[in-house]
């Protein structure tokens, strides 16, 4: 059974066919963010450290970081900030290692600058999953040498140079490629996390089909883990968390093991809960009765992060208790 591991300092995540569905929380994103790039800008990361502990406490069992800031007022100053290759890397590293000073979830490194991908890989504790490689010839040089040198996971984005294909097909065959180049490097195929590219089903009314169908190929023709960008489905529509509750139950009993996702969101959330425990992935129904505690205090007004630290505390302080009388 395929299994892609995960590592922090001190925790493991595995990522598999029968293990609960990985949640990634992909809030730590300057992109179409002005406000926290503005506050990176300023080397302030406090929405970067309260975005890690809320994400980690909603049910986050691994971390996206991701440096694609544009500092516009540095950039005025000094036409070297108008280039990511120059942004990045050192961005990245100060990240990574505010996040690991706060949380001891595993890291998903998210760049499209080879070098700020490499930053991170020196900074990062563990065994961090790698976002991301796609099927472009120039990408595929620059970044497996790292996977294999680092000896870390990647997400494998099933485009290449002729661009995001619709035919599912297609994105299936550059997938395939994909790992068997990684092969070459002497990456196994359990280390390729693909991403067969969620359509917006505002744009393409087949798009739910195609990505359930080419995750069951993934999974039985491949033997590859795989993940998405949850929200991609519900681009562009009213009611966005309804459809997006609704898909990853439907790719979770397709086969999908993971994604990159705002947890904060209790609709979402509570959608995956379910489908772990209907999939036999949640002993006993433990963590769906714990949810069931969160979701009973938001009714008194709390948000979700609100209601999922004051579940976590009052845990915190039973175990503590129960240690005392021992």
């Amino acid at each position: 059974m395929t299994r892609t591991v995960l590592e922090s300092a001190t925790k493991t995540v595995i990522i598999g066919f029968d293990e609960p569905f990985c949640v990634i929380g992909e809030r730590i994103n300057p992109t179409g963010r002005k406000k926290l790039a503005a506050e990176l800008e300023m080397d302030n990361f406090s929405t970067v450290e309260l975005d890690a502990l809320e994400q980690v406490l909603c049910g986050a069992t691994v971390l996206d970081v991701n440096s694609g800031a544009v500092f516009t007022n540095r950039m005025a100053a000094d036409p070297r900030y108008a280039d990511n290759n120059f942004v990045e890397p050192p961005l990245m590293k100060s990240l990574i290692e505010c996040v690991q000073a706060i949380t001891d979830v595993p890291l998903c490194i998210d760049s499209s600058v080879p070098g700020a991908l490499e930053a991170g890989l020196k900074a990062a504790n563990g065994r961090p999953l790698l976002n991301s490689v796609t099927g472009e010839e120039e990408r595929l040089e620059l970044v497996l040498p790292l996977v294999k040198k680092y000896n870390v996971p990647v997400v494998a984005i099933s485009n290449d140079d002729t661009g995001i294909s619709e035919d599912p097909d297609v994105r299936f065959a550059v997938a395939k490629k994909i790992v068997e180049r990684a092969a070459d490097f002497g990456i196994p195929a359990h280390d390729i996390v693909v991403d067969p590219l969620v359509m917006p089903i505002g744009a393409m009314s087949t798009a739910g089909k195609q990505v359930f169908a080419l995750v069951r190929r993934l999974r039985d023709e491949l033997g590859v883990n795989t993940t998405c960008g949850a929200s991609n489905i519900s681009f562009g529509l009213p009611n966005r968390h309804g459809v997006n509750a609704a898909f990853l139950p439907m790719a979770i009993g397709a086969g999908m093991t993971s994604a990159i996702m705002n947890p904060i969101r209790a609709q979402e959330m509570e959608a995956i809960r379910a489908a772990n425990m209907l999939m036999d992935h949640d002993a006993n129904g433990g963590e769906w009765i714990r949810l069931a505690k969160v979701l009973e205090a938001m009714k008194d007004g709390a948000t979700f992060a609100e209601a999922s630290k004051a579940a976590s505390a009052a845990a915190t302080g039973r175990r503590g208790g129960r240690r005392g009388r021992g």
